[in-house]
């Protein structure tokens, strides 16, 4: 059974190769530096919540989630995240698990929206769970992300209204 946990400093090894292996792939999270452990635990201790899943008879760190504002001020109330399963874990609906158990932390937060800024268009497997979750697409915005190869790829924003 996979479990969500707060980030906690131990796991920072396992956290920052999930977090890397997406980095690396450069066709789902605009970062194009990778984090190592001073920087890792520094980005994810900022963030409003890093949840940690588990396998709970293993103990292996399978995936992570990042939360935190999308802005501030007005609107401070809509909140942003990515998500990060190991690759060889993909397609056993772990990603499932840590969107659902983001959706319950932004609420708990007090966050009244989950946005997603910049789904790539070609990601289809995340958009069909968003969609299966409730997430609304906003359109599409052409060429908005640069994938390795230089080209540009669309992104379709996503939301969910959790209040």
């Amino acid at each position: 059974m996979i479990i969500v946990e707060k980030y906690d400093k131990k796991n920072i090894k396992a956290a920052i190769e999930i977090w890397n292996e997406v980095v690396r792939d450069g066709v789902a999270f605009p970062q194009e530096d990778e984090l190592n452990e001073i920087s890792g635990d520094e980005f994810f201790a900022a963030q409003s919540f890093t949840g940690l899943a588990k396998d709970d008879e293993t103990g292996e760190i399978v995936a992570l989630y990042i939360l935190h504002p999308n802005n501030v001020g007005r609107c401070g109330h809509i909140s942003n995240a990515s998500y990060a399963v190991k690759s060889n874990l993909r397609g056993r609906h772990i990603g499932e698990i840590i969107v659902k158990h983001c959706i319950e932390t932004a609420r708990e937060l007090g966050f009244r929206i989950l946005q997603f800024n910049a789904v790539v268009a070609e990601n289809v497997h995340a958009r069909n769970l968003y969609r299966r979750l409730g997430f609304k697409e906003l359109g599409t915005i052409p060429g908005g992300f640069r994938m390795p190869d230089g080209t540009f790829a669309d992104i379709v924003p996503q939301y969910l209204t959790l209040k």
